[in-house]
């Protein structure tokens, strides 16, 4: 009798110390973010941006992080007065990256999506965009339907992705992490295409012989913006205020000077893809 008290006690003792594991585990799932008080006694903000995503944000031949996005990075840590630090991110991992609470804030090409906006708070927008399809110019893609049945290059989160997949199921999406992964499966003919933001592409296009942008705008005007945790509305309205302020100097045109026009040439209009303190005409 006594055993059966004991066996069944411990039971319990186990069961409640299982429940308990699990709700703390749950509630680690989300770390809090950090204020901007916090931010500026750690000394430095921390920001995810691509790695690989040339000219938006990208490490060079010496280590460092280039691009329009870190332009802007680099500007907010100068406005608060503090360090930066980059994390490099894949696109599949943006939301992520923020309620783990690994970044402060996301400058990684983010286009704002309601998908996105319920799993995390955007700023106003400095940039807009649509998709785009580049493809080897002696078998262009010139419209979605030429990819039915075919094998078209996107990376996994991406609105490429969700886009194709709810508009045209008869395309067959060849999916990777990374956007130096994708171009590379492009370059060897893994797919007939590849899709991602138009200003990516032309990008790309630009800097590949043999490759054009046959489909120059696919699916509706989206907007870039920066992304906090959800709930982080100190930090948000900082970075709004920053957005508005910014404006008034025509830093974006700038921005886009330094960063983008190099690669563009006369190729773009900086007007159609800047957006100046968070207002899209």
């Amino acid at each position: 009798m006594k055993k059966s008290i004991i066996f069944f006690g411990l039971l319990s003792l186990f069961g409640t110390l299982f429940i308990s594991c699990s709700g703390n585990s749950s509630k680690s799932s989300k770390t809090q973010a950090r204020s901007i008080d916090e931010i500026k006694k750690s000394g430095k903000i921390i920001i995810a941006v691509f790695s690989d995503k040339k000219p938006f944000g990208y490490v060079d031949e010496f280590g460092a992080y280039q691009g329009y996005d870190v332009y802007f990075g680099n500007r907010i840590a100068n406005d608060l007065s503090v360090k930066v630090q980059y994390v490099p991110v894949e696109a599949a991992s943006r939301v992520e990256y923020l309620v783990t609470g690994k970044v402060d804030i996301v400058l990684a090409n983010f286009t704002k999506t309601k998908e996105r906006e319920e799993k995390v708070d955007f700023a106003l927008p400095y940039m807009k965009v649509a998709l785009g399809v580049v493809s080897p110019e002696k078998a262009l893609v010139t419209k979605p339907e030429d990819l039915n049945g075919k094998k078209l290059i996107v990376s996994k989160g991406t609105t490429a992705e969700t886009y194709f997949t709810s508009n045209y199921p008869d395309v067959q999406l060849l999916k990777f992490d990374q956007y130096s992964e994708a171009y590379n499966a492009l370059l060897d003919g893994r797919g007939e295409g590849l899709s991602t933001d138009n200003t990516e592409v032309l990008a790309w296009a630009l800097e590949n012989p043999g490759f054009k942008v046959g489909i120059e705008s696919l699916g509706s005007l989206d907007s870039i913006a920066p992304a906090v945790q959800k709930g982080n509305t100190e930090l948000l309205n900082w970075i709004n205020n920053e957005i508005v302020s910014l404006g008034k100097e025509n830093f974006f045109h700038k921005n886009y000077e330094a960063t983008l026009r190099p690669v563009y040439g006369a190729a773009a209009d900086a007007d159609k893809l800047v957006v100046e303190s968070g207002i899209i005409e």
